[in-house]
C-alpha cells in the first residue's frame, strides 16, 4: 500500500480524476464530493474557479443564462510547501491522512511505472522553460509539472529542483501535438 498522499497522487494521475471527480463535472457535483469550503473567483460571466486548497476546479459557460460546465482541474501541489496542514482540505485529509510538504517527481514517476502507468515528457510552454518540465499520462490525459531549475522570479523559493509544482487534467492529445509543433 502506498502511504498517505502518494496514493492520492497516483490515483489522480492514473484515473484523471480527483476522488472520482472528472474535469468536466459540474460545480454542484464537485461541492458534493469536496465540500462547500472553497474560495470562488469569477472571470467575467463565462469563467469561474473554485479553490478547495489543494484542488482547483475551473468551470466555463457560453453565457450567463447557461449552466456551468467543468473545464479542467489542477492540484496546486506547490502550496503544500507552506507547511499548512489544512491546505489539502478536510475531505482529502480524512481519506488520505497526512500530506507531505513536498512531492518528488521521480518518486511519483517510479510508483506510476510500477503500476504500468507511463509518463511521457512533452514540450514545456516557452514562458515556463527551462524552469519547469511537464510529463503527460496519455490514458488519463493528466500532466505533472515539476521544477527543473530555479529561476529568481520564475519558481517558488520554497520548492527544490525535482519537486512537483502541479498536476492538471485534461491535457488532450491535440494540446500535446500543438506543443510538439511549437517546439520544433
Amino acid at each position: 500500500m502506498t502511504p498517505y498522499s502518494l496514493a492520492f497522487y497516483v490515483d489522480t494521475v492514473t484515473t484523471g480524476t480527483v476522488l472520482g471527480l472528472r474535469p468536466d463535472d459540474s460545480p454542484g457535483r464537485v461541492a458534493a464530493v469536496l465540500g462547500t469550503d472553497f474560495a470562488e473567483n469569477a472571470f467575467g460571466k463565462e469563467a469561474m474557479l473554485r479553490d478547495h486548497g489543494l484542488a482547483e476546479f475551473h468551470f466555463h459557460r457560453t453565457s450567463a443564462r447557461d449552466p456551468w460546465a467543468g473545464h479542467h482541474f489542477s492540484l496546486q501541489v506547490h502550496r503544500l510547501a507552506r507547511r499548512d496542514r489544512t491546505i489539502p482540505g478536510e475531505v482529502l485529509r480524512a481519506r488520505y491522512g497526512r500530506f507531505a510538504t513536498r512531492l518528488r517527481f521521480e518518486k511519483l514517476r517510479r510508483l506510476l511505472h510500477r503500476r504500468g502507468v507511463p509518463l511521457l515528457e512533452i514540450p514545456e510552454y516557452a514562458g515556463n522553460a527551462p524552469y519547469y518540465r511537464t510529463f503527460w499520462q496519455p490514458g488519463s490525459r493528466t500532466a505533472v509539472s515539476f521544477v527543473a531549475t530555479h529561476g529568481e522570479y520564475s519558481t517558488p523559493g520554497s520548492l527544490r529542483v525535482g519537486d512537483v509544482y502541479r498536476i492538471h487534467a485534461p491535457v488532450t492529445a491535440e494540446e500535446v501535438r500543438l506543443r510538439r509543433e511549437r517546439a520544433r
